[in-house]
């Protein structure tokens, strides 16, 4: 199938070499002409705008936008949706406001332009365990859409199945789900981010008591020197705290179990984004490299 591809960052780049490799074609655009040429020197078609994209697309055209949300995905929208026709799709696999999902597929729906919104989650890991995916949209639109979804997302793999979900059918086994109308999808990503960011403060504020039981503040009796990287690395095998933030955290620990300037909890937040989205928090002024 062929797809255009807007934003060429951490997750687009690699969205678009994995939809490549399951043999897609994919037109690419970005503010950043080196990103486009080395997507191009992998196989991707290159456009010098929005509006060249466009134009290299055959109808019915989709178009998937992965750019940081507000602003620059509005504008996005706006700009693709003077090139656009009937028939065609855009698809904002961001972090998009899903009111703001409402408001757009409105708009769109009167020049016969579908909007397809796909909370999507996987990080810098997506290229090679595939993406999560929560799709909010017109049921033709997604359908049409559905090679796109299953090469990106992880499929069923080694998970083992929920007891009696071989009689519900659907998608949600191959690690994606048409959630309902226009913005359901970004609504359930919204839920899924507090609780990610949640489980995240856990482990955070957790190992920071941890690091914390050395206190000359505690009675002498009651300190404890005790190892994180191993009790992370515990925590994943047999735990109910198990999951793939803590093995990431493991992961964290193992590679440098002081980590580095703020309070640990802050440390182990910081680490965890590094480690599934590729954030790289900003060193504080003052602070030693």
């Amino acid at each position: 199938m062929q797809l255009g591809m807007v934003g060429l960052g951490r997750m687009g780049a690699n969205m678009t070499r994995r939809l490549m490799r399951g043999g897609h074609q994919l037109v690419v655009s970005d503010l950043s002409p080196d990103a486009v040429k080395g997507l191009a020197g992998e196989g991707a078609v290159a456009s010098a705008s929005l509006q060249d994209l466009v134009s290299k697309l055959k109808a019915p055209r989709a178009v998937w936008i992965m750019v940081p949300a507000g602003g620059p995905t509005e504008q996005t929208v706006q700009t693709l949706a003077q090139h656009l026709q009937a028939g065609d799709t855009i698809i904002d696999g961001g972090n998009s406001y899903f009111k703001d999902d409402v408001r757009r597929s409105k708009v769109l729906k009167e020049k016969g332009t579908h909007y397809v919104d796909v909370g999507t989650s996987g990080g810098v890991w997506g290229l090679e365990r595939g993406y999560c995916m929560m799709i909010g949209g017109p049921t033709e639109a997604v359908q049409q859409l559905d090679p796109i979804f299953k090469t990106l997302a992880p499929g069923i793999g080694n998970i083992p199945r929920t007891p009696g979900r071989e009689k519900s059918g659907g998608t949600a086994e191959e690690g994606y789900v048409h959630c309902g109308p226009s913005g359901s999808g970004h609504f359930v990503k919204m839920v899924h981010n507090g609780i990610e960011y949640g489980l995240m403060q856990a482990y955070a504020e957790g190992f920071d008591i941890f690091k914390n039981a050395t206190s000359k503040e505690l009675p002498e009796d009651l300190r404890y020197d005790l190892n994180l990287p191993d009790i992370a690395e515990l925590w994943r095998r047999g735990s109910v705290v198990s999951s793939w933030l803590l093995d990431l955290t493991a992961m964290a620990l193992t590679e440098n179990p002081t980590l580095s300037e703020h309070t640990f909890a802050e440390k182990m937040l910081s680490a965890m984004r590094e480690k599934f989205g590729g954030h790289v928090e900003p060193k504080a002024a003052g602070k030693p490299a």
